[in-house]
């Protein structure tokens, strides 16, 4: 079955909670085993490299280059494009011969040997890739083929497949129609979650070389991407479980700094990692502290002796602080107030009988033992921060200020509350949520008058594996003289993610429009999935997202025109500080 995708356009956005919410699964992509598979010709044994004293610096070197090459192959010869090899068993034919160079020019020896054995190829390219393909965001980052130091005839063989005949083809990847995020297929999955050696460096090969050439924000990830598969050539070989092994690749997948990258099919691994067993108390973050905001089962948080409010100093002896230095690097987000967003519900879990906390409490400090409680047993998966019941449309303020809740809000119902709008001074969109509806140009026609610029998009390249270019920036709305005509305040946090950020993008251009709340998860756009050996199901964002003068969105997120966060103090008493800002703002003259 080919891979699924959903069209941009004028209906649905696709983020990783489409499906995790609807219990589907997209990492179903076509496979079509390639015909050309060869034994390795040496027996290598791999605990020769598995040595208590680390990685040799030869055997970290060697490894490092054969990733760079293989994947530089994979994605730029075009008889691998043209699937006459299955790729995954290329690297295993050849890396024990890499593994066994004594030297780096033999080494180089035995990858000419192995690049020729490919085929013959259409050479012959001169002008630069960039060139009659519009405003270039990001170029492909090759020039390491001739500052490696490899051997005069390796760099010459490489030359030629980067100068090769290349189209739009490719059997390993392609950019979805309509769209253009890539398409990764024919990806074996290798279900065993504890690979062997070889296959967990495929694991980090596969994982590197997407970002290399298919990222869009690979320029945003801060650290040179290169040391980053050094530091995990050897982490990845010493894996010494299933458990090590997926916390590594966890910690890979988080060195992106994308929210929409994560390990996202349940994996008991993780899970006993950061504990099978539950306290009560549902956390958040407020004023850069955990805070009890609420209880998965109200019968056990009151039985708890926590209370909303209270503020969690300490988790089994360690501070706040301590636990966040050693754990948020298994917490892939974008920034960090979505990390945060993502490390609370995991500070109160445990394996043990009972977690012991301290706790501050109107400026005093308590110690507590609390009872845990298996995720079923408090019900855990029916809390969802996305979606948290409000009604999707309420008239507050003695009826003058409409709300809409975007996290249950259709389009579908406008029509029926269309006069009671039409009476409102000001209109509040609260994507403090993730829409459950895709409502950009259908809502946005209705908010303004006219037709406006917010988005533009970059793209990336079969051809050119690597490139990326930008898009003619994305109208909403068009000449309306029935739009709304009362302010508009848009409310936002580290909840506001993917399309609700996109909506917040399109629906701030309307008249009399303020923004208001947080730094938002900054992960905007169509994801790309894929899977790794071991079953690791995971994702990217596959296009890049700007506002119209290329303004970035990742990492960054919606900027409030109004910065505003809760307090412990209005959430002790029970308060919606941005609401209460967002009708004060309506009420103004």
């Amino acid at each position: 079955m080919k891979n699924r995708i959903f069209m941009l356009g004028k209906s649905i956005w696709l983020c990783m909670f489409c499906f995790l919410l609807v219990g589907c699964s997209f990492f179903e992509g076509a496979v079509e085993e390639a015909p050309k598979e060869r034994e390795p010709e040496i027996n290598f044994d791999y605990r020769t490299i598995e040595q208590p004293e680390g990685i040799s610096k030869d055997v970290e070197e060697n490894l490092f280059y054969l990733g760079k090459v293989w994947g530089f192959l994979k994605y730029y010869h075009p008889n691998v494009a043209e699937g006459e090899f299955n790729w995954d068993q290329e690297l295993f034919y050849i890396m024990p011969e890499v593994l066994s160079a004594t030297s780096s020019l033999e080494r180089d020896a035995v990858l000419v040997e192995w690049i020729e054995g490919l085929g013959e190829i259409k050479g012959g390219k001169t002008t630069p890739p960039e060139d009659g393909v519009g405003e270039v965001k990001m170029e492909p980052n090759l020039d390491w083929l001739n500052s490696s130091g490899f051997s005069e005839e390796l760099e010459g063989v490489l030359q030629t497949v980067k100068n090769s005949e290349r189209n739009d083809s490719h059997h390993y990847v392609s950019l979805a129609e309509g769209i253009g995020n890539p398409v990764f297929q024919n990806e074996l999955e290798y279900r065993h979650p504890y690979p062997e050696t070889e296959y967990r460096l495929l694991s980090l090969y596969r994982y590197w070389n997407i970002i290399e050439y298919y990222f869009p924000y690979k320029y945003l990830i801060n650290e040179e991407w290169d040391d980053v598969m050094k530091e995990f050539i050897p982490k990845l070989i010493q894996a010494k479980n299933e458990q090590e092994y997926h916390l590594n690749t966890l910690e890979l997948i988080a060195r992106v700094h994308d929210t929409h990258a994560n390990i996202w099919n349940p994996s008991s691994f993780i899970e006993g990692y950061w504990g099978k067993r539950y306290a009560p108390a549902i956390l958040t973050f407020v004023e850069g502290k955990p805070v009890v905001t609420g209880f998965y089962k109200e019968e056990e948080g009151a039985g708890s002796g926590l209370e909303v409010g209270d503020v969690i100093t300490k988790v089994d002896g360690k501070t706040i602080d301590e636990i966040l230095e050693t754990q948020l690097k298994y917490i892939p987000a974008s920034n960090y107030e979505t990390q945060l967003r993502d490390m609370a519900p995991k500070l109160l879990r445990t394996n043990e009988k009972s977690l012991f906390v301290e706790i501050e409490r109107n400026g005093e400090l308590k110690s507590l033992e609390l009872a845990v409680f298996t995720k079923n047993n408090l019900q855990v998966d029916q809390y969802d921060i996305f979606h948290n019941g409000t009604e999707p449309f309420q008239l507050l303020d003695s009826n003058s200020v409409a709300y809409m809740y975007m996290g249950g809000f259709f389009y579908s119902s406008l029509k029926e509350y269309q006069s009671e709008l039409e009476q409102t001074k000001g209109l509040i969109i609260d994507f403090r949520s993730y829409p459950f509806d895709f409502t950009v140009f259908s809502l946005g026609e209705y908010l303004l008058p006219a037709s406006r610029e917010f988005v533009k998009f970059t793209n990336g390249s079969i051809e050119h594996p690597g490139l990326f270019t930008m898009t003619d920036p994305l109208i909403v709305g068009e000449e309306n003289n029935e739009h709304y005509k009362g302010k508009i305040v848009i409310l936002i946090n580290e909840v506001t993610q993917s399309s609700a950020e996109y909506h917040a993008m399109a629906f701030r251009t309307a008249e009399n429009a303020t923004v208001i709340g947080s730094t938002t998860a900054a992960a905007d756009g169509n994801i790309s999935l894929f899977t790794l050996p071991g079953g690791i199901e995971t994702s990217i964002t596959g296009i890049g997202v700007y506002y119209p003068d290329g303004t970035e969105t990742q990492r960054v997120g919606i900027i409030p025109d109004i910065y505003m966060r809760p307090t412990i103090e209005g959430i002790k008493e029970g308060r919606d500080e941005l609401l209460e800002k967002a009708i004060e703002i309506i009420n103004e003259q």
